[in-house]
């Protein structure tokens, strides 16, 4: 979905007014005018995904056998490609949000990719409760060389040590210049 004028003013306006209102402001700037209780947003450079979690146990914490399952199917999905997915240059800016009731239990989000990366993944949001945007990260220091980068975005029970909903991304890197012939092909058509 690309930003029309209504979400860049009120992206804008978030900037000044500070992050925390982020969640509602883009479900207002979107024209929602219902409460979202559980999703994430991607925003790659001047685009963004909303999507509902992959995995979710109404609320509880998943167990154990639910975040196997969870795993198995997020690695069909991605095979597959049925993951929310955004094209991606090395120039974009990467940011997560959540929503308002995803930041009151707390969430963090990672990439499996990046150049300083441990175990594998770059850290987009570091955990934390209360903030619903991680801020924007330059897509050079989250993605990997394989050209296809997951974003997961947990949100999670501290208590329970559990997540309780798990949303997945795909990230499809393209150079600079493939991203501008497909930009230029899709406007002269």
């Amino acid at each position: 979905m690309s930003l029309n004028s209504r979400v860049i003013a009120a992206l804008g306006a978030v900037v000044v007014v500070g992050a925390a209102t982020v969640g509602t402001s883009v479900a207002i700037a979107a024209g929602q005018t219902e409460h979202i209780s559980h999703q994430a947003t991607l925003t790659v450079g001047r685009t963004s995904i909303a999507a509902d979690p992959f995995c979710w146990n109404n609320g509880s914490p998943l167990t154990d056998d639910q975040q196997d399952q969870c795993k198995t199917n997020a690695t069909k999905a991605l095979k597959e490609g049925k993951l929310p997915s955004s094209d991606v240059v090395p120039s974009d800016r990467i940011g997560v949000g959540v929503s308002p009731n995803v930041a009151k239990t707390g969430w963090w989000a990672s990439s499996n990719g990046g150049s300083t990366t441990q175990g594998g993944q770059t850290s987009l949001f570091s955990y934390a409760q209360g903030p619903t945007f991680s801020g924007l990260k330059a897509a050079s220091t989250v993605l990997n060389s394989s050209g296809h980068t997951l974003i997961t975005v947990v949100e999670i029970d501290k208590k329970a040590e559990a997540p309780v909903a798990v949303w997945y991304f795909q990230l499809n890197g393209k150079n600079a210049q493939n991203a501008q012939d497909s930009q230029d092909a899709g406007s002269n058509g």
